[in-house]
């Protein structure tokens, strides 16, 4: 253990950049906030509009919940400062070990704290649409992105946020040609837009005989969830709407309407599609306001003002750029291309611990 004296200045400096952040965020400002919206819960009417109501009571959890991140942990380096001056009044070093604990879960707590403040984007609070697509190879590329989705699933387990598959196209010899998912929780688009991209897997092929080491590619996008009340503009005329049997798990109910939807923007060219729902109707609602998220999003990478001013075939991601790679042999090893970032334990990085590369990656974005 470091000298006393150090690590009460190590957490003075911890206080003080927690104090900045909170002054930043405006938490008085936000308590005033969570006044004013649980004023109009009061309201007789207020729950004659459920999609309304509902997002007003998700806003005052999610300000709450930043309040409460920033009291508590205000509330961890209090108590740390008061049993450090307890050791040095005592002259006691029985109660080293206690402080190292909590100077590392607090050094941990105010890092998550900080990255947390970088997640200012419009949508990124909204829970994340994310799909996977395998690239060429066949059965290896479609065992990837299995493997992919077996991944994200754990990193999503173990940030207590739901998931829901919204749509499937599995392969009867083995892993999936695509699927999308929707990931239910607090910032999940905000941390999960950093997977967007191509991601690269080396390995010894369990499918070649001759045991021979294989690359296989798949893609990534990430896209926020966003309801009716965003306002952008789709001629009719620009969709092609088509109707198809629904292929995932769901019963025999699933399996004999055509209720499932895809939608093609004919501008663009961009596909979405929708499976989750029984009824056609819902998964049509669903996949529009997919094809509203993505509009939105190649709207500000172009700086465009009108969805009318964007044509082209957007593919979403470039397969010549990948953002990540995943090693199996002849070592182990995950490295993040763009920030650098990389884990030698590549099974650790597959049961869905992400955070390092996810943490990097809001850093290098907030440094551009």
């Amino acid at each position: 253990m470091e000298d006393i004296y150090i690590v009460r200045e190590r957490l003075n400096q911890i206080r003080s950049m927690v104090e900045e952040l909170g002054v930043s965020l405006d938490i008085p400002g936000l308590k005033e906030k969570v006044v004013d919206l649980e004023q109009l819960t009061y309201d007789e009417d207020f729950w004659k509009e459920p999609e309304k109501a509902q997002k007003i009571m998700q806003e005052i959890k999610s300000t709450n919940n930043r309040i409460k991140e920033y009291i508590d942990l205000i509330d961890q380096i209090e108590d740390l400062e008061t049993l450090i001056e307890l050791v040095i009044e005592e002259d006691s070093y029985e109660e080293y070990k206690e402080i190292e604990r909590l100077m590392k879960s607090i050094e941990k707590t105010s890092e998550e704290f900080k990255l947390s403040t970088l997640l200012s984007g419009e949508f990124d609070q909204n829970n994340a649409i994310l799909s996977i697509h395998s690239g060429a190879g066949g059965l290896e590329a479609q065992d990837w992105a299995e493997m992919l989705l077996r991944m994200y699933r754990r990193w999503t387990e173990s940030k207590g946020h739901e998931v829901e598959t919204l749509d499937l196209l599995s392969d009867t010899e083995g892993g999936i040609k695509s699927v999308t998912l929707l990931i239910k929780g607090y910032n999940a688009y905000g941390y999960l837009k950093s997977e967007k991209g191509v991601h690269r897997l080396v390995r010894i092929s369990p499918f070649d005989s001759a045991g021979k080491r294989h690359t296989s590619f798949a893609s990534i996008d990430v896209i926020p969830e966003i309801d009716d009340e965003v306002d952008i503009e789709i001629n009719e005329k620009d969709l092609k709407v088509d109707t198809y049997r629904s292929t995932g798990a769901g019963g025999q109910h699933v399996n004999t309407t055509d209720s499932a939807i895809r939608i093609t923007h004919i501008p663009t060219g961009i596909i979405v599609q929708c499976q989750s729902e029984r009824s056609q109707h819902m998964n049509k609602a669903t996949a529009l306001n997919m094809l509203k998220a993505k509009l939105i999003q190649i709207k500000e990478e172009e700086n465009k003002e009108k969805i009318e001013d964007l044509q082209g075939n957007y593919s979403q991601i470039g397969w010549g750029s990948q953002i990540r790679s995943y090693v199996f042999h002849p070592y182990s090893m995950v490295k993040d291309h763009r920030t650098n970032a990389e884990i030698g334990d590549v099974h650790r990085v597959m049961d869905g611990d992400l955070d390092v590369f996810i943490n990097e990656y809001l850093k290098y974005k907030a440094l551009k």
